[in-house]
């Protein structure tokens, strides 16, 4: 297995397409260039070698001291539910929501950067991204986490918003409905 450095931007691509949790970059690459895919023992043992150092580096590059990755996958060991009935209207758990969602998925939650609506961005890596979308998105940078959503959207566009990230997530329906009613 080679290491090779890509920039950002093609790192948040390559993720985007991710199908299944686990999936590797080479997979993910061998998919959308159309090569075949290597069904060995010697190629498993190394995806899975290059995952560990892909969370360990993701765990190791994450400023937050708090921000992990969790292993079970579930955004209900991060919510506080006080802290969430304390929020004074729907942008403010909706953004408590979210950083949670990112505080357990870590990267992979640039998955919701693909998450649009007919005529604008809902989520980016920057502010000016979602400026640049639309009138009006009032952009919010989700707590502990590089990423911005617009909350300039009635409750239930960002209850829409909070579905399509769960599922994209890999949440069951049963959860993406329960997280989408925590707001």
């Amino acid at each position: 297995m080679k290491n090779i450095e890509i920039d950002e931007e093609l790192y948040q691509h390559i993720a985007s397409n991710t199908q299944f949790i686990g999936e590797s970059a080479s997979s993910i690459l061998r998919r959308l260039i159309n090569l075949p895919s290597q069904n060995n023992a010697e190629v498993v043992a190394a995806v899975k070698v290059e995952l560990v150092e892909q969370i360990v580096e993701e765990v190791v590059e994450e400023p937050v001291a708090d921000a992990k990755v969790d292993v079970n996958g579930s955004v209900f060991h991060y919510i506080n539910r006080e802290e969430l009935a304390m929020q004074r209207g729907a942008v403010g758990r909706f953004l408590l929501v979210l950083a949670a969602l990112h505080r357990v998925h870590g990267q992979r939650f640039s998955v919701a950067c693909q998450i649009r609506g007919r005529d604008r961005l809902y989520f980016a890596a920057s502010e000016a991204e979602l400026v640049a979308s639309g009138s009006s998105t009032k952009p919010r940078q989700i707590p502990e986490s590089p990423f911005w959503v617009i909350t300039n959207s009635n409750t239930t566009r960002k209850k829409m918003m909070l579905t399509e990230v769960s599922r994209a997530l890999g949440y069951n329906e049963q959860d993406v409905e329960d997280i989408r009613d925590l707001l």
